[in-house]
């Protein structure tokens, strides 16, 4: 037995979903975190699965949403569907319910967040709203798992009976005869095509093109269709689409009016109007956003994050050298010994030592988006990203980003135009990604620890204002056209829960150490093997006549120009293109520095100058390859893929060179 999750954005649908599965999908306080469809067997019911469908607000085709949540009712059928709607603003989630009804699969209302409906003075007769629905209506609390054991229940026996839903026909007037007229006429097509008439003749109705392909009407029947539609609009005096909104929401209407106490205006919102005076405000959103942001940095660079990795450094260091002592007396093979101790130690544990600066980033981070905040500055990004040809829609994927460009790019499905999709897939990138943190950490707490968070905050803002110059130059060069209109609700502010916050951070935490030992931990011996090696594979007593060293000097002067000429310094930025924190590990094993001495050895190979040549050049050069593998595949183009690294590195390279040029002059 399969059930298919349906709902509006921000209706609880993914908490619903956990706490039915026992799973631990990632939930947030902002459209576009459920970009695929997601599968889970619910509790104590092993043979019946449910499909954790995207959110969306009606079965139209306009986003990728849209399309992928009704291909799969329509194609994949499932046994049953749960549709969850906000109960605190159940006037808009059940536009969506009437459209679900219309495809005739057997159905249950999930009416969420009726705590907080309770709290606030607000009734619902559930039992007259299922008599006007001709569904089973559950309510339920999803985050406080109160009335999931009844919706399972219901769900089950409901689909068991393949009881259908019993109402079907809300319409009245010119647009049921229209309906009707076209549904007459489509019937032996939906028939053989297997999907409901009713569905079809509304999605006809409103002009549904991919319905039109679908049931293969030939000339004659779509003249007809039209005919009928033009004769609706001429009565009504309105479009097409909005007497299909109007006859659906006079019906909501009706309904509210007979089984709905409106709660009074809550607590949290009554907040949320307080805060967004002026965290939305057209002056001090964007400020505010700054400061935010700069706190975050403040505590995660210099109060906390820091202290947690130098105690860190300093475990790592000691576990070194216990090992170390260990080996020689062991009296261990000389190369297992190097190996172990300056390829693994050294390369991974240069890296791991980063670990608190990770976690303590991302708690905070996911603290603003479960309150609800990031909703905000999606909203508040709108106007200026509409300035360079997007919309505030494609700063859902932009920020992603700033945790991993691999989710990002794949984020950008949920962008209903291709042009919005491909350029915010080329503008992602100049996002820095959370893999490059390592290497912003270590490099300005050796160069400028007192001014650490500016610095850091400094380089995020650098690689965002790139992100605009090249959507100007994208804009009117390259995707011209203006973006799709871009609609979202704004949640009320939340307090973060727990589990929420505290899973969030788990996966980074997890994602990181994984890649410390898998992607960093076979790059870094693979780097200590260059460099132990030369070209007749003989050990060499120095790196300088390694493998390694041949490679490196091959590019190492494309890098003079910005300040940086070492072949060791061009070595870590190649290693970089597998994992932008090999580039740490790497610079650790070809320096033999410890863990703890590494920020020392910087200062032979840097100034502070050549350093902050070497961030930006860092920020800005080619994604990862796994950032670009993906790339390649939602953009199902190779060239475009190619053109990405070429741009990436030519910018990076370009904006290093004026950053160390015009420094010399200033310094000088």
């Amino acid at each position: 037995m399969i059930f298919a999750l349906v709902g509006n954005q921000n209706s609880g649908k993914t908490t619903l979903f956990n706490q039915l599965t026992g799973s631990n999908q990632r939930v947030g306080n902002f459209p576009g975190v459920t970009v695929e469809q997601k599968t889970g067997n619910i509790v104590g019911h092993k043979d019946v699965s449910i499909v954790d469908l995207p959110g969306i607000y009606s079965l139209s085709t306009y986003t990728s949403e849209e399309i992928l949540t009704r291909n799969f009712l329509l194609k994949q059928k499932p046994d049953g569907i749960i549709n969850i709607v906000d109960a605190t603003n159940i006037e808009r989630n059940l536009y969506l319910t009437l459209q679900l009804i219309e495809l005739q699969i057997p159905m249950v209302l999930a009416l969420n967040m009726m705590d907080e409906v309770q709290a606030n003075n607000g009734t619902i007769d559930i039992q007259q709203m299922r008599d006007a629905l001709g569904i089973p209506v559950v309510p339920i609390s999803a985050i406080n798992k109160q009335g999931l054991a009844e919706l399972v229940e219901q769900s089950i026996s409901t689909t068991n009976n393949r009881l259908k839903p019993e109402h079907i026909d809300f319409c009245s007037g010119a647009v049921h005869r229209a309906i009707h007229a076209i549904a007459h006429l489509i019937e032996d097509h939906t028939q053989k095509q297997g999907i409901p008439i009713r569905f079809s003749a509304t999605r006809l109705v409103e002009g549904d093109e991919l319905i039109y392909r679908f049931l293969y009407l030939d000339k004659n029947e779509a003249e007809t269709i039209e005919h009928a539609v033009k004769e609706m609009e001429n009565e009504l005096h309105t479009d097409r689409e909005a007497a299909m909104a109007d006859m659906r929401y006079q019906f909501i209407g009706n309904i509210c009016d007979k089984c709905v106490v409106k709660a009074k205006e809550s607590r949290e919102y009554r907040r949320s109007v307080w805060l967004d005076s002026v965290l939305t405000h057209k002056i001090w959103a964007f400020p505010a956003f700054l400061g935010i942001m700069l706190l975050v940095f403040a505590i995660t660079f210099g109060v906390i994050g820091n202290r947690l990795s130098y105690l860190l450094v300093g475990g790592l260091d000691s576990l070194s050298r216990i090992v170390d002592k260990a080996l020689t007396l062991y009296g261990i093979n000389p190369v297992i010994h190097s190996l172990i101790i300056d390829a693994i130690f050294a390369g991974v544990g240069a890296v791991l030592s980063f670990l608190p600066i990770i976690i303590t980033l991302f708690f905070f981070l996911s603290l603003l988006e479960d309150s609800g905040y990031m909703a905000r500055v999606a909203y508040v990004m709108d106007k200026p990203l509409r300035k360079i040809g997007l919309s505030g829609r494609s700063f859902v994927p932009m920020l992603i980003g700033f945790g991993c460009t691999v989710p990002a790019v794949m984020a950008t499905r949920t962008l209903a135009s291709d042009r919005d999709k491909k350029m915010t897939i080329f503008l992602t990138p100049f996002m820095s990604c959370s893999a490059k943190l390592p290497i912003y950490a270590l490099f300005t707490a050796a160069f400028f620890p007192r001014y650490q968070a500016f610095v850091m905050i400094g380089i995020y803002l650098i690689g965002i204002a790139l992100g605009i110059f090249s959507g100007f130059i994208m804009k009117n060069m390259i995707f011209k056209g203006s973006p799709v209109p871009f609609v979202m609700e704004l949640p009320n502010y939340r307090f973060p829960t727990v589990k929420t916050v505290l899973l969030l951070v788990w996966y980074k935490a997890k994602d990181f150490i994984q890649r410390a030992f898998t992607i960093i931990f076979l790059a870094t011996i693979v780097i200590w093997f260059l460099q132990s090696f030369d070209v007749r594979l003989n050990l060499v007593d120095g790196s300088e006549g390694s493998l390694l060293a041949a490679i490196g000097r091959l590019i190492d002067g494309i890098f003079v120009p910005l300040g940086f000429s070492d072949w060791r310094i061009s070595t870590a930025l190649i290693t970089g293109f597998v994992a932008k924190e090999a580039v740490i590990s790497t610079l650790a094993v070809l320096t033999g520095a410890s863990i703890a001495e590494i920020g020392e050895i910087l200062h032979t190979l840097f100034s502070p100058l050549s350093a902050f040549s070497f961030l930006v050049f860092t920020l800005l050069y080619t994604p990862c390859v796994a950032a670009v593998s993906v790339t390649k595949r939602e953009l199902g183009s190779l060239k475009g893929m190619f053109y990405i690294i070429i741009y990436q590195t030519g910018i990076a390279w370009l904006v290093a060179f004026i950053v160390y040029q015009i420094g010399r002059l200033v310094v000088s």
